[in-house]
């Protein structure tokens, strides 16, 4: 996969951080900061911090890549991998992730591009409905 069609979507994202920033709520939960980490289906990862705090930085990004790695290993978006794992609808040992490393949150997806590139998405910083939105908007925008 060409590394800029990846490059588009993290600039439409790029763009959406400052709208989902001026939020109050979200802002409230970002504190000024948030993350995006992607995993290709090869295995590379990109990524992006958002903001001017390294540590906080680091701490958002620790959580996106938790999120965008355990959709790249099991293929569900998080909190909905964790439901069904917790249903019995799903053997979490097919999938090699303790109980204790859930993420439970939600913000973690996998997405398509348009040329059915498949990608893992993992978004830190706002709201979870907000993280998933916010890459969700930027696909549409890459892909539309």
């Amino acid at each position: 996969m060409p590394e800029t069609e990846i490059e588009k979507l993290i600039s439409n994202i790029e763009e959406l951080v400052p709208v989902y920033m001026a939020i109050p709520e979200d802002y409230a939960k970002s504190n000024g900061v948030a993350s995006l980490c992607i995993i290709d289906e090869d295995g590379r990862i990109y990524g992006k911090v958002f903001g001017n705090d390294k540590l906080r930085g680091r701490d958002s990004f620790r959580i996106a890549w938790t999120k965008a790695s355990q959709v790249w290993i099991t293929g569900f978006k998080t909190n909905e991998y964790e439901k069904m794992v917790f249903a019995d609808q799903i053997d979490p040992q097919k999938f090699g992730i303790k109980l204790p490393d859930l993420v439970g949150w939600l913000g973690g997806q996998p997405i398509a591009l348009s040329d059915g590139t498949k990608l893992a998405v993992g978004f830190s910083g706002f709201r979870g409905a907000s993280d998933l939105e916010i890459v969700q908007k930027a696909l549409e925008k890459r892909n539309g």
